[in-house]
């Protein structure tokens, strides 16, 4: 009896494993067949009694379906990378399989043609087999219980570079049809590629990026179409990667110029790998792929208490009496005031403060006081800054932004010469700022070594620079906007930054977090995040897909707009900052 119960049991468990395998094309159908092109996972290929000629066939492998309360309709094709010599992506797709089935949604996997096609594109095989895949995924839509409209793929390297094919080039046949099938539509509807490998000139011919994506000419694959059905696409990079993370901002870019709504994240000083997955579902819960989205909630509700800090330092005003430079009668009176955690965890240092198109300004805006009391509840000082505005009058031939640009040198000059008596690190120091204050900061972080006042005092010895920056869409970056919204959206090769960013030899670290849809445009972000690049200066980018200004103002929960400051706690840490969780 225990002997059968064992059988049985033993039956149920491999029958959860053995999950269904349906091939991709009719027997003798299969186009452009190559003898030494088999389609298996690596961990099955390279078992000493694989069989090559038992698996020549590509495949689809369908996973257990989600739990009937949280089925979202939706199915995502994982395609592992590989370089297009095998399918290697085996802890990959394992790890996507459970992350996404949790999520609600059907799951399966794709196994092509490996390896590369001999007299042919190192792709070709393998999109042929993807466009037949998703006609299969889209046919069976009804019988296994998700919406045929909200099929989408999730990818690594040269699976990230196949999957930009299906998301750009649905209407270019790649093969010849070959049954009633072949007329179901091919395109998906949304794509999570992580690190896409060969798509940019220098890469397309199956290498790694020998200039690692710069150069004049250099320039995104010919071989992406995007056609009017190209889809939404979530891009993810690490800043290190020899497949070049340009391909990304590349690509991004012209999602941008077609009007598609997209994701970048980009991650410093990681090589090629998966990174931010959990971000590709935020994107996907943004795009109600996930259901319908949850009412957006303020942020000022929700990071309501002063408790994680100490008592109000009194305000400390930047300048002596009769010593403000370029002063300005209609303007506030600039300040900066401290706001010490209860329980100290890091000696390191942020200067918050608002943005206000340099028309006006305040410490106690949606910009300034929730970062300030996250940071606080987790063990950070915080000092916040109220600059001087409206902007000089034209009468003074001031840029908008000098008389701010010289508060903020003076700022985090006081800061540094408090920083020993409060306990606190002269040396560890970061500003962060929104809109024009997003713009402001990159005058902190870029020029530091150029002076925007004359010296006044000995306070005015101390360095200036920073250790890193916070960019929150920021503005008036690119010159097709550089005194207003950006007139072409940043996407054109002749929208470059402003003069007024020096990018000296003390330009530090930053993270930008920006709304897609942002008339003050998420290019702003991308073009300074490649400028840090080329110079060797690792930073970290999120765009957040159909959010405009301000997105973080209100917000749907379990959203990238809703867990913005979670990525600027992370890339504190990155800077060696040891903040609490």
């Amino acid at each position: 009896m225990k002997k059968l119960l064992f059988i049985v049991f033993l039956f149920c468990t491999l029958s959860l494993q053995a999950w269904e395998r349906k091939s991709v094309w009719p027997k003798g159908k299969m186009p452009d067949p190559q003898p030494h092109q088999i389609a298996a996972m690596i961990d099955e290929a390279s078992d000493p009694k694989f069989k090559a000629d038992k698996h020549r066939m590509p495949y689809l492998e369908w996973y257990d379906a989600p739990a009937e309360d949280i089925r979202t309709g939706a199915c995502v094709i994982l395609i592992s990378g590989g370089s297009y010599m095998n399918c290697y992506d085996v802890d990959h797709i394992r790890n996507w399989r459970k992350m996404f089935t949790e999520a609600g949604l059907q799951c399966v996997n794709f196994v092509y043609r490996t390896p590369r096609p001999e007299g042919l594109p190192i792709y070709q095989t393998a999109w042929e087999d993807a466009q037949r895949a998703v006609r299969i995924v889209r046919a069976e839509a009804k019988k296994r219980g998700y919406d045929p409209e909200k099929i989408g793929v999730c990818s690594m390297s040269a699976g990230s570079h196949l999957a930009m094919l299906l998301a750009a080039n649905s209407q270019t046949p790649a093969y010849q049809a070959v049954d009633a099938l072949d007329t179901v539509p091919c395109h998906i509807n949304f794509a999570i590629a992580h690190a896409p490998a060969y798509v940019t000139t220098d890469a397309e011919t199956g290498t790694m990026a020998s200039r690692q994506g710069y150069g004049i000419d250099v320039r995104l694959s010919d071989v992406f179409k995007f056609d009017e059905k190209t889809c939404p696409v979530s891009l993810h990079h690490g800043g290190n990667d020899v497949f070049s993370p340009n391909g990304s901002t590349l690509i991004y870019r012209q999602l941008r110029r077609h009007k598609v709504p997209a994701e970048l994240h980009l991650y410093p000083n990681r090589g090629h790998g998966v990174f931010g997955t959990e971000r590709g579902l935020e994107f996907l819960r943004q795009l109600g792929i996930l259901g319908e989205l949850q009412p957006e909630v303020a942020l000022d509700d929700r990071v309501t208490s002063d408790e994680g800090r100490k008592e109000k330092s009194e305000q400390k005003e930047l300048w002596p009496a009769g010593m403000t430079p370029d002063f300005q009668e209609n303007q506030c009176t600039p300040y900066i005031e401290w706001h010490m955690p209860k329980e100290l965890k890091t000696r390191a240092i942020q200067i918050i403060y608002s943005g206000g198109a340099y028309y006006g300004n305040g410490p106690e805006s949606f910009e300034v006081t929730p970062m300030r009391r996250y940071l606080n509840d987790r063990g950070m000082a915080v000092v916040t800054m109220k600059y001087r505005t409206p902007r000089p009058s034209a009468e003074s031939g001031l840029a908008k932004h000098t008389n701010a640009w010289q508060d903020l040198q003076r700022a985090i000059r006081i800061m540094r010469s408090e920083a020993e008596s409060r306990g606190l690190c002269p040396d560890s120091i970061g500003i962060m700022g929104s809109s024009a204050g997003g713009h402001l900061t990159l005058m902190g972080v870029t020029s530091s070594l150029q002076q925007s006042y004359n010296p006044i005092d000995d306070i005015d010895k101390l360095s200036c620079s920073v250790q890193w920056g916070i960019g929150i869409y920021p503005a008036y970056a690119l010159t097709d906007g550089a005194d207003g919204g950006n007139t072409e959206f940043g996407n054109e090769d002749d929208d470059i930054l402003v003069p007024e960013f020096n990018f000296d030899l003390k330009t530090a670290p930053m993270i930008f977090i920006h709304g897609d849809a942002d008339e003050y445009a998420s290019m702003n972000s991308v073009k300074v995040w490649e400028k840090m690049r080329s110079m060797g200066i690792q930073s970290e980018l999120h765009t957040l897909a159909l959010r405009e200004h301000c997105f973080q103002r209100t917000a749907s929960p379990g959203t990238g707009s809703y867990n913005w400051m979670d990525r600027v706690a992370d890339f504190l840490r990155e800077q060696g900052i040891g903040i609490g969780e």
